[in-house]
C-alpha cells in the first residue's frame, strides 16, 4: 500500500483519532493481516504499536505472543506494555518498532542487497536466535516480515516480531526436547521453512537457523528458486517447494557468493533434531565474509540509509509525519465516535502485568488445554501478492491438538499468588478472574466492572 492509498485509508478508518484507556491515541494504521490489525499510538511522548486480534477467528495467538515476548525479555524483543480485550478483539500495547527487512528490501531500486549488508543482519540474527533458543524457545515464522529495524537510539539494531507461533521445544528442567512427531502440517511460512518443517517433522532450533539461510539469500539473489511454482492448491504448493527446496543443492543456491553462505546452508540443513547448534561458529561465517571483503567486522551498515528512495524510514522523517498527523488529531479527534456498549475492554496495566509472574499465566493456560500440542498452520504472507501466495493458515481442526508439552512447560519458577478483588474510592479495580485466565482492568464503568474505550 502506498502513501496516498495509506491516508485515504486512515481518513475512512474510525479507529483513527480515538482514544484507548484514555490514553493511547490511534495515530496511523501500520498494517493489516490474517487476524486482524496493528496501529501506531502516542501517549504523551511515548509512542506504542497497538495489535488487535479478532477473537471470533478462534485463534488467540496474541495472547500467547504477549506471555511468550514477556518471558523473553530480551534486549531484541520489543518490550510488552499490556494485553487485553476490546469487544470482539484481543489487544497488545507494546513498544513501536521501525520498519520490516521485507519493507526495506523491496524499497531498494534493484531489490537486492549487498553482502555487507546481508552479513550485519546474519550476524544479528543468529544473536537473536541463540538469546531465545537459549530460553527454550523457537520462533517457527522466520521471514523478512518479522525482522524489523528498532527506532531511536536502537535505529541500528535489528529485533524480532510476532511470536504467536513460537512454542518451547523441550523441558527448562531437564532440557530434554519433546517428542519427535512426523506428519504434521506445517507451521511456518513455506518460502522460507526449512525442508523438514515443510516435510512434516516437529520443528526445533534447526529449523530457525535453516529459514535464517533462505532468507538471508532471498535478500542477495532478489528471488528463490521454488517462488512461483504452479500449482492446484495449497497442498501441492507446498509439496513442490518441498521439492524443489530439497533438489536445490547448497552450491547451487549459492553459486557467485562467499564460500561460507554455502557452508551456512549445508551445515544448517545437516543438523540433528536435538542437535545443539554453533551459533559462534554460525556468527564468525559473517565476521569472515566481511573482513574478507575488507570490512572491519560488524558496522552496522545496512543498503537503505545511503538510498533516497528509502530515506523516509528515518526517525527524523518519520516523527516529523507523525508530529504533522498528531497535530492535526488533536483539532479534530473529538468529532469521532465509538459505541461504548459495544466496546468491553480489559488493560493490563504495566505495573501489574509486571508483577504477574508469566509463567503463573502460561500454567493456567496449558492446563485449560490438556497441555496439548499446538499444531497451526501459518498466516497467509502479505508479501506473496507478487508471487504464490506460500504462506500457510492456522488450521482450525488441529486446535483440539494445541500444546502437547508436558507439565515442564514455561511455569518454571512459578510462585502461586492469590488473586484478591481490590476497590477503591477511585473506583479502579485492579486485578480479577474470568474464564479462568487472570486479566487486569483499568477502569470500572458499572456494578459489573465492565470496561470501555472512551473517548
Amino acid at each position: 500500500m502506498d502513501e496516498k492509498e495509506q491516508s485515504k485509508s486512515d481518513n475512512n478508518d474510525p479507529l483513527i483519532g480515538t482514544f484507548l484507556f484514555h490514553k493511547y491515541l490511534l495515530i496511523k494504521k501500520l498494517g493489516q493481516g490474517s487476524f486482524g490489525s496493528i496501529y501506531s499510538a502516542k501517549e504523551n511522548n511515548n509512542w506504542y504499536a497497538i495489535k488487535f486480534e479478532n477473537k471470533n477467528k478462534g485463534q488467540n495467538l496474541l495472547e500467547n505472543e504477549a506471555y511468550i515476548m514477556h518471558y523473553l525479555n530480551g534486549l531484541r524483543i520489543p518490550s510488552i506494555k499490556s494485553i487485553g480485550y476490546s469487544g470482539d478483539y484481543n489487544v497488545l500495547i507494546m513498544e513501536l518498532m521501525g520498519k520490516s527487512l521485507e519493507y526495506l528490501f523491496e524499497s531498494l531500486p534493484n531489490k537486492k542487497m549487498s553482502i555487507r549488508c546481508v552479513c550485519n543482519l546474519g550476524y544479528q540474527m543468529i544473536e537473536i536466535m541463540e538469546e531465545i533458543h537459549n530460553k527454550n524457545i523457537i520462533h517457527r515464522d522466520i521471514k523478512p516480515d518479522n525482522f524489523v529495524m528498532g527506532k531511536g537510539d536502537k535505529s541500528k539494531y535489528l529485533f524480532l516480531l510476532d511470536f504467536g507461533l513460537s512454542k518451547k521445544y523441550r523441558s527448562s528442567s531437564t532440557l530434554k526436547h519433546y517428542q519427535l512427531i512426523k506428519g504434521k502440517k506445517l507451521t511456518g511460512t513455506a518460502r522460507y521453512a526449512s525442508i523438514n518443517a515443510l516435510n512434516g517433522m516437529t520443528q526445533s532450533r534447526r529449523d530457525d537457523l535453516e529459514a535464517i539461510g533462505y532468507v538471508l539469500m532471498y535478500f542477495l539473489l532478489g528471488k528463490l528458486p521454488w517462488q512461483g511454482l504452479p500449482a492446484q492448491n495449497k497442498d501441492e504448493r507446498y509439496l513442490r517447494i518441498m521439492e524443489v527446496k530439497r533438489d536445490t543443492k547448497p552450491e547451487d543456491l549459492c553459486k557467485g557468493f562467499p564460500h561460507e553462505f554455502e557452508t551456512y546452508i549445508s551445515y544448517t540443513r545437516n543438523l540433528e533434531y536435538e542437535q545443539d547448534p554453533d551459533y559462534n561458529m554460525l556468527k564468525n561465517l559473517f565476521l569472515k565474509v566481511l573482513k574478507d571483503e575488507g570490512y572491519n567486522g560488524i558496522d552496522y551498515y545496512y543498503d537503505w540509509d545511503n538510498d533516497k528512495t528509502t530515506m523516509a524510514t528515518s526517525d527524523t522523517n518519520q516523527n516529523y509525519l507523525f508530529k504533522n498527523e498528531f497535530n492535526n488529531i488533536e483539532k479534530n479527534f473529538e468529532t469521532k465516535k465509538i459505541d461504548k456498549n459495544n466496546l468491553n475492554i480489559v488493560e493490563e496495566e504495566d505495573k501489574d502485568f509486571k508483577n504477574n509472574n508469566i509463567n503463573e499465566n502460561i500454567e493456567i493456560h496449558e492446563k485449560n488445554n490438556n497441555l496439548e500440542e499446538e499444531k497451526v498452520e501459518n498466516i497467509e504472507d502479505n508479501n506473496d501478492k507478487k508471487d504464490d501466495n506460500e504462506n500457510t493458515q492456522i488450521n482450525e481442526n488441529d486446535k483440539t491438538e494445541l500444546r502437547k508439552d508436558t507439565n515442564d512447560e514455561i511455569q518454571d519458577n512459578i510462585n502461586e499468588k492469590d488473586i484478591k478483588k481490590e476497590e477503591s474510592d477511585k473506583n479502579i479495580k485492579k486485578t480479577r478472574r474470568r474464564n479462568g485466565k487472570y486479566n487486569i482492568c483499568g477502569y470500572r464503568k458499572n456494578e459489573d466492572n465492565s470496561c470501555c474505550i472512551v473517548i
